[in-house]
C-alpha cells in the first residue's frame, strides 16, 4: 500500500491593515514611520500638508503585511481633511515629543477627536494603540518622563515605547509588536484580545499617582484641605500608603508617588501641633 504523501504546509493568508498616526505638529510623527520605511531621518522639519499616504509590505511572524499608512497632519487647521480618515482603522501611532509637555497633555484631545468622528456606533476598543514617547535623544530637555507616560498608555491598556526617530532607538521593536498585535486583533475576528496589554493596575492607583504628581503642596498630595488635624492626616496618608505600597502596587510611578506621600505626611506632621 502507497503511504500517503505529506500535506503541504499552508501559507498563512496575508493581511491589508490601515494604520493612522495622530498627535501634536513636529512631535515627530513622519520621522518615525521614514525611520522605519526608509531607514532614514529627516532632520530639517517638514510639515505634514493635509494627509501623507504611503504603503508598505512587512513580515511579522509567518504573515505579510500589507500596511497602508496614513500619516495625519498634527495642526487643527487640517481638521476638516483628517477628520476623514479615522474610520476602518486597526491601528493607530499615537505620537508625543518627550520634551514638549502640551504634547502630553494632547493626547487625551486627541482620542476625543477619533472617537468624535467614529460616531456613535464606532468602538475605539477593537483598535491597536500604540504610544511613542518620541526624541528620547533630547535628555536635557525632557519634560515628561517615562513612568508618567506609561502610566498614561497602559492604564488605558495601550502599548508604549520610547523612541527616537533620529537614532532608531525603540522603532523596529515598536513597530514588530505593534504589528504583531494587529495580526492578533484580525486573527481575533477584529476584537482586540484581552491579553494584549496586560493592566496589572487598578484605576484607582493610576489616578491616585497623576493627582500626586500634580499636587501643589503636601496638603493637596494627602488631600486633606489646610489645618486639618493630626489624625485627619495619618488617615489620609495610611490610605495612600495602602493603595501605593511598592509591595502591592505596580503601576509606573507608584514607587516615586509612595514616597512622596511618606515625605508630605512628614512635613505636615512636623507643623501641627
Amino acid at each position: 500500500m502507497e503511504a500517503n504523501p505529506p500535506k503541504r504546509k499552508e501559507s498563512r493568508k496575508s493581511l491589508r491593515i490601515k494604520v493612522i498616526s495622530m498627535g501634536n505638529a513636529e512631535v515627530g510623527k513622519s520621522c518615525i514611520i521614514k525611520r522605519y520605511c526608509e531607514k532614514r531621518f529627516v532632520p530639517k522639519y517638514l510639515a505634514t500638508i493635509g494627509i501623507d499616504y504611503g504603503v508598505t509590505k512587512v513580515q511579522v511572524r509567518d504573515r505579510e503585511i500589507k500596511v497602508n499608512i496614513f500619516d495625519m497632519a498634527g495642526h487643527p487647521f487640517f481638521y476638516e481633511v483628517r477628520n476623514e480618515f479615522y474610520k476602518d482603522t486597526q491601528g493607530v501611532i499615537l505620537v508625543y515629543d518627550v520634551g514638549q509637555k502640551e504634547s502630553f497633555d494632547a493626547l487625551d484631545a486627541w482620542l476625543a477627536e477619533m472617537k468624535q468622528e467614529l460616531g456613535p456606533h464606532g468602538n475605539m476598543e477593537n483598535v491597536v494603540f500604540v504610544v511613542c514617547a518620541n526624541k528620547i535623544d533630547c535628555t536635557k530637555h525632557r519634560s515628561v518622563d517615562e513612568s508618567e507616560g506609561r502610566l498614561w498608555a497602559e492604564s488605558r491598556g495601550f502599548l508604549y515605547f520610547e523612541t527616537s526617530a533620529q537614532t532608531g532607538e525603540g522603532i523596529n521593536e515598536m513597530f514588530q509588536t505593534f504589528y504583531s498585535a494587529i495580526i492578533d486583533l484580525c486573527d481575533n475576528g477584529g476584537k482586540r484580545p484581552p491579553s494584549s496589554v496586560g493592566v496589572s493596575f487598578t484605576k484607582e492607583q493610576a489616578d491616585a499617582i497623576r493627582r500626586i504628581r500634580n499636587s501643589k503642596d503636601s496638603w493637596d498630595m494627602l488631600g486633606v484641605k489646610p489645618g486639618a488635624t493630626r489624625d485627619e492626616v495619618n488617615k489620609a496618608y495610611r490610605k495612600l500608603a495602602v493603595l501605593l505600597h511598592p509591595d502591592k502596587c505596580v503601576a509606573p510611578g507608584s514607587e516615586d508617588a509612595f514616597k512622596a506621600v511618606v515625605n508630605a505626611r512628614t512635613a505636615l506632621l512636623k507643623n501641627i501641633k
